[in-house]
């Protein structure tokens, strides 16, 4: 397998991916996020991507307390930048499929083609009962029926004049959307659940998935190519990874140890509880948390060396296309990671097509 996928996960809500008061904090803005695209396309990154986020955390450090609103966001980065893809992401819970169509319609013509669309379900109560729109009796299996429906929806009106559809969730009657983009959106789905890989292998281009294990995300990934190939469709598979990067290993594990003595356990806590993770786990896991647990993603500290070693055992082992990285300081700690690890793993791409 070769060329591989590298891009990042904005850091659209404050504090980014590190849930710590002792971490570096990026604080949601705009700037801020304009910057590290900027930053990702200067040192070759592929792609650049944004959650959709309603409510936060709370605890010492409000995480996520101030988030950006995320198709709104990526338009403003797409002129900002030339080459690099940017996808935003839609809840399909909150947006109308006829007006999700035409606002990532526009985000595409603003990007010259480079425009994703990263659909999420809403499965987080707290985020959609404070507007109420939140359906505490919707299955995960409805709620993955509603997301096939809209996505259905979303898809014809960029493909067909007129749509009229009578669903289970949406109802559209001779439904217009023009302009049709002129070069198809890539589609991106998150989820490791039988549910989920069924969808991505059908309706997405693009398949983030998580495992506990490297056996467990290796398995995710080929079941998620096997359904896509059965269907004949290339969904490519991507995995997170944190970078803590430094010059030495020693100097990348202190970067660690300090993130981790600040970690904002009552923000976990209730990032958990939002989860559906009963009260008195809740509880139990608080007393028992570590440092280990400001991370929110996999990570790897370590030198340029090492990081190279690590992507290359997790890309190979778990098979996949791609991955969307996170940094601590992602000012500081892109340009490194462009100018020491990023070109390596660009020479290891362009020597195994020599090689086939």
């Amino acid at each position: 397998m070769s060329d591989h996928e590298y891009g990042i996960f904005l850091p659209i809500g404050n504090g980014g991916w590190l849930v710590s008061d002792t971490a570096p904090h990026p604080d949601g803005s705009y700037a801020y996020n304009k910057k590290s695209a900027i930053l990702a396309e200067e040192a070759g990154m592929d792609f650049v991507m944004s959650m959709a986020k309603w409510r936060g955390f709370g605890g010492s450090t409000d995480h996520w307390g101030r988030s950006l609103e995320s198709i709104t966001m990526m338009t403003g980065i797409a002129e900002a930048t030339e080459r690099v893809k940017v996808w935003a992401t839609v809840h399909a819970n909150v947006h109308h499929p006829a007006i999700a169509a035409k606002m990532f319609v526009t985000l595409q013509q603003v990007a010259e083609g480079r425009a994703g669309m990263n659909i999420v379900s809403g499965a987080y109560a707290d985020e959609f009962q404070q507007m109420g729109i939140w359906d505490a009796d919707m299955s995960k299996d409805a709620r993955y029926r509603m997301v096939d429906e809209w996505t259905e929806a979303v898809t014809r009106l960029w493909t067909e004049d007129s749509v009229t559809m009578d669903g289970e969730f949406f109802t559209l009657t001779d439904c217009e959307s023009r302009p049709h983009p002129e070069n198809p959106l890539t589609i991106i789905s998150a989820g490791s659940s039988a549910l989920g890989r069924d969808f991505q292998a059908r309706r997405s281009d693009g398949a983030f998935l998580s495992g506990s294990t490297m056996e467990e995300l290796r398995t995710a990934s080929r079941d998620v190519h096997d359904r896509a190939a059965a269907a004949g469709r290339d969904v490519k598979t991507y995995g997170m990874l944190t970078v803590v990067l430094a010059d030495t290993d020693a100097a990348a594990e202190k970067r660690v140890t300090d993130i981790g003595v600040g970690v904002d356990r009552e923000a976990l806590a209730n990032m958990r509880l939002s989860w559906g993770m009963p009260a008195d786990r809740v509880s139990s896991w608080t007393e028992s948390a570590t440092g280990i647990d400001a991370f929110q993603t996999p990570y790897v500290f370590g030198s340029p060396d090492t990081v190279i070693g690590h992507i290359n055992t997790v890309v190979e082992g778990a098979e996949l296309d791609g991955i969307m990285l996170i940094f601590p300081d992602y000012l500081e700690d892109i340009p490194p990671f462009g100018e020491s690890v990023l070109p390596v793993l660009r020479a290891q791409d362009a020597s195994s097509e020599v090689s086939a």
